[in-house]
């Protein structure tokens, strides 16, 4: 319950467009509402009702989020349409999204599959993470960042095709992400 009054501060602090209960109006406040209700029952294992709830918040609001995807407090999309998060997604509190974005697998990967996102993460428009990849807290993703598929460690602003990290802890830099050695876990 106390995460949606965050979600309710995250629309207030990220956008400066937003006004009296104008909150009640936004299709990412819907789907992130829905999402906690959805999850819950996803959670304690009913089946089929989780995925179908789903696929109907998916036509009302525009975005695509997986019922297992778990999402922290203060979270906040912005022209929301096109955003799809996976199953094994998971974001953390005071994060951001614009349209858009995918946290998505490369179905390559068994058991976790999805992005993890630290507190404090930006993602801009059109940028897309893929894998079971870790982003560290206070990381900003610039616009059409395409396709993010490595690690980024904390504190860095990313951007670019392919993803480059432009500043790291404060300091501007120029350096290519991270390597990841991906592990197929079937094995």
């Amino acid at each position: 319950m106390w995460a949606i009054f965050e979600d309710i501060k995250a629309i207030y602090r990220n956008d400066p467009a937003a006004r009296g209960i104008e909150f009640l109006l936004y299709p990412g406040f819907h789907a992130i509402i829905w999402h906690r209700l959805i999850h819950f029952l996803y959670a304690i294992r009913i089946p089929f009702i989780p995925r179908m709830l789903s696929q109907i918040g998916r036509f009302l609001t525009g975005l695509e989020i997986h019922p297992g995807a778990k999402i922290g407090k203060g979270f906040f999309v912005d022209h929301g349409a096109g955003v799809v998060i996976g199953e094994t997604a998971e974001i953390g509190d005071r994060c951001v999204l614009f349209h858009n974005v995918t946290l998505g697998g490369t179905g390559k990967h068994k058991g976790k599959r999805h992005p993890t996102l630290g507190n404090d993460v930006f993602v801009g428009t059109g940028s897309t993470i893929l894998g079971p990849v870790t982003i560290g807290n206070n990381v900003k993703i610039g616009a059409n960042a395409f396709v993010v598929m490595r690690d980024i460690p904390s504190n860095c602003t990313v951007v670019g095709t392919p993803a480059r990290i432009i500043r790291k802890d404060g300091i501007n830099c120029d350096e290519e992400l991270p390597r990841t050695i991906f592990c197929d876990t079937a094995a």
